[in-house]
């Protein structure tokens, strides 16, 4: 589930502006196109700039957003019409029509995050190594260690681990993790992530595996401190 800040001059919800965002489970945020919401900006890993009826004033506040040197991706949200009048002087990562459906909108905002990230390795290699307790998870070379010892991780219990580290103490439902780490077209059950969860707790050893935690009747949230009690999947 990626945060989103989503600046728009439409009242109402965020389904308003792009029905497909009131399908998927990402945390919204509105706020309107001002140069105030850059004065102290939330916290968010994709900015969705509203230009489908004011294509100059978007434009101008795309370039005002990269002036300030936001390190987020931008991604501009317009109608078919609108199409032509953006090019690469808008400076953004993406562009995408309002009427576009959940599965594209899920899978273009993934791969602008994904892309951010990578770009943000490339520049400070640092970057891509996640610690939180015990628990070390260098994304360049896609290894995860535990108190020094290597975790032997499927692509799916990496992805699962690397996703639950990044957001210590929050709690995800089994359907949040199935959208961020399988996708939102995956056909499968919310019981895969409870298996995978059941795995990754044995690899990470009696030691560790309760870093990992069950909230009953919710999903599953990431310890660091590793003092949880887990407690049995319903």
């Amino acid at each position: 589930m990626a945060r989103l800040l989503l600046l728009t001059n439409s009242s109402g919800a965020s389904a308003d502006v792009m029905p497909a965002l009131g399908l998927l489970q990402h945390d919204v945020k509105i706020l309107p196109i001002e140069a105030s919401v850059l004065v102290e900006p939330p916290v968010v890993d994709c900015l969705l700039i509203d230009a489908r009826r004011d294509l100059p004033a978007a434009k101008s506040f795309t370039k005002l957003i990269t002036s300030t040197g936001v390190d987020v991706p931008i991604m501009v949200v317009t109608t078919e019409g609108g199409l032509s009048a953006i090019n690469a002087d808008w400076g953004i990562d993406d562009v995408i029509l309002d009427t576009a459906g959940p599965a594209e909108v899920d899978a273009r905002i993934r791969i602008v995050i994904g892309q951010s990230a990578i770009a943000q390795l490339a520049s400070n290699p640092s970057s891509g190594e996640i610690r939180s307790g015990e628990v070390i998870i260098d994304e360049s070379s896609y290894t995860a260690k535990i108190k020094g010892r290597v975790l032997d991780l499927t692509f799916k219990e990496f992805e699962l681990l690397k996703y639950l580290a990044q957001h210590p103490g929050r709690v995800f439902t089994r359907s949040q993790l199935l959208q961020e780490i399988w996708g939102y077209d995956y056909f499968g059950g919310t019981r895969t992530v409870d298996v995978h969860i059941r795995r990754l707790r044995s690899k990470l050893g009696p030691e560790f595996e309760a870093i990992i935690g069950t909230v009953r009747n919710v999903g599953y949230r990431f310890s660091a401190q590793n003092n949880q009690t887990t407690a049995d999947i319903n």
